[in-house]
């Protein structure tokens, strides 16, 4: 199966650079709204048969365009939120920033019962992303969309992806509706074709970007 890993469009809470991951969270920005908009012309060449969002705001109306455009349902499923920040939500800090992304990558290296302070482990996280991936794949479509966060995809791909590593994934960003593209089933495993919109070992993929400081990244 191909799986389409969508970040959802710009929040306010990305302007500020917060960890921002309470359920039901923000809307969208103007600027969100717009990239929303425009991810059903840069999926126009995917056969895509089923649209999955997190119960987050942002999500769902992010996959509204594609939804609308492809005349499909939103599965809203709460596995595909984004990893909860527990008790550094909200803030802005680098150290906050920082310790985030150590312990949601430390999941995708193996060490899954490190706990987010106040909040999940990795057995937890992961194991919710999983399900809805096992729900996508037993309905049998060749492409299906999840519209999620860009932590969870990152950290997800980190873990599952035979081709992408934590220092890849920590030294690579995903803006708002970039997309990771993936394709396996769970048995056989997952191999990372692009990520942002890039190929992977291609000329441009491995340049390092932000990943690490608090723009926008993750909620």
């Amino acid at each position: 199966m191909r799986l389409l890993l969508i970040r959802h469009g710009q929040t306010p809470s990305n302007v500020l650079g917060a960890l921002d991951t309470l359920v039901p969270g923000p809307g969208l920005t103007e600027l969100g709204n717009q990239q929303a908009a425009a991810v059903p012309d840069a999926l126009a060449d995917e056969n895509i048969g089923a649209i999955f969002a997190s119960v987050q705001r942002r999500a769902q109306l992010t996959a509204a365009p594609l939804a609308a455009a492809r005349r499909l349902g939103v599965v809203v499923r709460e596995g595909l939120r984004e990893i909860s920040a527990g008790d550094l939500e909200m803030n802005t800090d680098w150290e906050s920033v920082n310790i985030y992304h150590r312990v949601s990558f430390g999941w995708s290296d193996g060490e899954l019962d490190l706990r987010m302070p106040g909040g999940e482990n990795g057995v937890e996280v992961l194991g919710r992303f999983d399900q809805v991936v096992h729900e996508a794949v037993e309905l049998g479509q060749e492409t299906v969309a999840f519209v999620a966060h860009g932590q969870i995809i990152r950290t997800w791909t980190a873990a599952r992806a035979e081709n992408i590593d934590v220092e890849f994934a920590a030294r690579h960003s995903l803006h708002n509706t970039g997309i990771v593209v993936v394709e396996g089933d769970p048995d056989a495993g997952w191999i990372a074709h692009t990520w942002n919109g890039v190929a992977i070992g291609g000329p441009t993929v491995d340049e390092p970007t932000s990943a690490t400081g608090p723009g926008g990244e993750p909620s």
